[in-house]
């Protein structure tokens, strides 16, 4: 492993709330491990849930429960840079290509094909691009206060301030972040969850990086790649669902984008949740849960 990556402390995730999943990990290039949750039968129809920024999969903490109990196997990858996964600490290591790439070893290596994708943030900004160009990936897909971006519509004065202020606040506070971006006030033991990955500023390159490397201009490098994975979802006719919630301001209205460009959303039961922030995991969980297994039962794949 290159001696500028650091790994968080196991200690660091000992007592989480509600988080009582056995660790695993696989290493996707460089030497870089990534972690992921894996519950539920190994043979069984796979879910994808793919976090953002600066969560991990902590977030899933309350829909995995019920998307095992379906019948269903819920996997939870750490992106790299988050959660347990290791940690580059130089910021140019995390670019969206590599964060691209990282994730598609991760899904080859799992083997993941004809999988239900549950994606959030930026887990929207590389599952959907990756579902773009590996038609193969996923059956079905759930988006989730996500976008992806080409640049060619301005960002929004909400994104722009929480951009500048990631690039300017001495210390970057994950865990009263993630609660400012919540409906729900999260307890002090939750707020240190979402704190635990990381120990010191050394190992918030990755969270530091996200805000600036979506696409916000047309001259953007991924502008062009992003463009045409919308024209391959002008064509995707699989089940698309939109679950947006009502109190994001960042998000707020962008599934009707989805809703009108993808054949696979016409029809769907599609669903604002009330109650929900940006963090729609944390405030419903278990009512997202309920719902991706209902559209995954109402949408057999064939």
């Amino acid at each position: 492993m290159n001696s500028k990556t650091l790994t968080t402390p196991a200690e660091r995730f000992e007592n989480l709330p509600d988080y009582p999943f056995a660790p695993n990990y696989l290493e996707i290039g460089d030497g870089l491990k990534m972690h992921y949750v894996d519950e539920g039968n190994k043979d069984a129809e796979i879910v994808l849930l793919l976090h953002g920024e600066p969560s991990w999969s902590f977030l899933y903490r309350k829909m995995i429960p019920t998307i095992v109990e379906a019948g269903y196997r819920a996997i939870a990858p750490d992106l790299i840079g988050f959660g347990k996964s290791d940690k580059p600490i130089e910021r140019a290591a995390y670019t969206y290509a590599t964060h691209l790439d990282w994730l598609k070893s991760f899904i080859d290596q799992m083997e993941i094909e004809n999988a239900s994708l549950f994606c959030q943030d930026w887990g929207g900004l590389l599952g959907l691009r990756l579902a773009a160009e590996n038609d193969h990936y996923f059956a079905r897909i759930v988006a989730a206060n996500t976008i992806l971006p080409t640049g060619d519509i301005p960002a929004n004065k909400a994104f722009m301030k929480w951009r500048e202020f990631s690039q300017n606040v001495p210390e970057f506070p994950i865990g009263p972040m993630i609660d400012k971006a919540t409906v729900t006030e999260l307890s002090p033991e939750v707020i240190a969850a979402y704190d635990a990955p990381f120990p010191s500023e050394e190992y918030k390159a990755g969270a530091r990086m996200f805000p600036v490397l979506v696409p916000i201009t047309s001259d953007d490098p991924h502008t062009i790649p992003n463009r045409q994975a919308w024209q391959q979802f002008q064509k995707w006719e699989k089940p698309f669902l939109t679950l947006f919630s009502d109190s994001d301001p960042i998000m707020k209205g962008l599934e009707k984008v989805f809703q009108g460009v993808i054949p696979g959303a016409k029809g769907q039961p599609h669903t604002i949740i009330k109650g929900g922030g940006h963090f729609l995991q944390e405030d419903k969980g278990e009512e997202i849960a309920q719902l991706m297994v209902e559209f995954i039962k109402q949408t057999p794949f064939s």
